[in-house]
């Protein structure tokens, strides 16, 4: 008599609730997961928790005052939202940036790039924690390097995390004496070491296991759901808005937009580790053209009511680390917008997190949401 095997075949679904306070959500995010097995049936992200009405705090308080508050949108990336916001409001007031201060505005907003990528990787290899040997060595090296960087926000503007380095007509800051010393010797360490990274982890099978042909998202999807930045470029789409619509002299420098094709968790980590280098390579191009000159059209604002905007709409948007971050203003011709609406990156590109994790396993779930790089802050704001 034939000897038959019985394989498992669950009988019920079964709901995990993944979060809140899951270590890999980097943040307050649950997922409701419904497993057959191991395997994902269905997965909802339920968001919101970090919901601070930051759109309705840019309709109450003047554009100085919300200016600083943005800093905290993207808490790893605070110079990126100042970016996008002060060219939203000189383009409806029609204020003139100097020239030196836009190259000053994209060297640190480049350097805002790399911290965040770095945060990124470290945390993505904690994540995946026993491919790693742990994964703490990763983490412990990129926020090593990562230290540099802020040293050079510090020195610069007195603060680390929240420099509110930007104003209207230019940058609060110039640069302080031997800073291009500094910069030039964290651009040459990072790029050793960005190099050391690659090599370990693309020689690690486990780590290739855990991210080769997982969370594939094919381009149609990725641009039906819009997606940006790393996660797009990641699907072999190259749009880059540096690029496509360039913005404060972008235009003037020679850099590489990485687009890898096959879309799934590796590929992302591969544009994240290209782009910084081209970020590294921006930089040194703004250190040897920095011009000369003044670093703002505009006095320092003494009132809360010193810049004001013609009635009006505008949308202007910029690329940060996570991709298009825009702001839509409409003014009625006062200090303090009428409407503000932010286009967050993290938030379009967690929406494509239930098409992902769909027949994944769950082991796979914190690799998947990892390589889209969400920061709470800029998906509930």
């Amino acid at each position: 008599m034939e000897e038959k095997i019985k394989t498992f075949e669950p009988e019920e679904e079964i709901v995990l609730n993944m979060g809140p306070q899951h270590p890999s959500t980097h943040g307050v995010l649950r997922i409701i997961l419904k497993l057959s097995g191991e395997k994902i049936v269905e997965a909802k992200p339920d968001i919101g928790y970090l919901h601070r009405g930051v759109e309705k705090l840019g309709e109450t308080y003047t554009y100085v005052q919300f200016l600083p508050m943005l800093d905290r949108n993207d808490y790893l990336s605070a110079t990126t939202n100042e970016f996008g916001f002060v060219l939203a409001v000189e383009s409806l007031a029609n204020i003139e940036v100097p020239e030196r201060a836009q190259y000053i505005r994209v060297m640190f907003s480049e350097l805002s790039r790399i911290a965040s990528h770095l945060v990124w990787l470290g945390t993505f290899c904690l994540d995946l924690g026993g491919a790693l040997g742990g994964g703490t060595s990763v983490f412990l090296f990129c926020f090593r390097e990562r230290e540099k960087v802020l040293d050079i926000f510090e020195r610069m503007t007195g603060s680390r995390l929240h420099p509110h380095l930007m104003q209207f007509g230019g940058v609060r800051y110039d640069v302080y004496p031997g800073m291009d010393k500094d910069i030039k010797e964290t651009l040459d360490l990072l790029e050793k070491r960005i190099d050391e990274y690659e090599d370990m982890l693309i020689n690690n099978p486990v780590f290739l296991d855990r991210t080769k042909g997982v969370g594939i998202l094919p381009k149609e999807i990725a641009m039906e759901y819009g997606c940006s930045g790393p996660v797009l470029r990641g699907s072999g789409v190259k749009y880059d808005l540096r690029k496509v619509h360039p913005y404060s002299s972008y235009d003037k420098f020679d850099f590489e937009i990485p687009v890898f094709n096959n879309g799934d968790v590796f590929d992302r980590f591969r544009v994240r580790i290209e782009e910084m280098r081209q970020s590294i390579k921006i930089i040194r191009q703004v250190l040897e053209g920095l011009p000369e000159g003044p670093i703002a059209s505009q006095m320092p604002v003494k009132v809360k009511v010193a810049v004001k905007t013609p009635p009006g709409e505008v949308y202007r948007a910029i690329e940060s680390p996570r991709g298009e971050l825009g702001y839509y203003i409409y003014s009625d011709g006062k200090a303090t917008a009428y409407r503000v609406k932010i286009r967050a990156p993290s938030f379009s590109n967690l929406s494509v997190l239930p098409y992902l994790l769909k027949d994944h396993l769950v082991a796979d779930v914190v690799a998947i949401l990892g390589s889209l790089d969400p920061v709470f802050g800029d998906v509930d704001r």
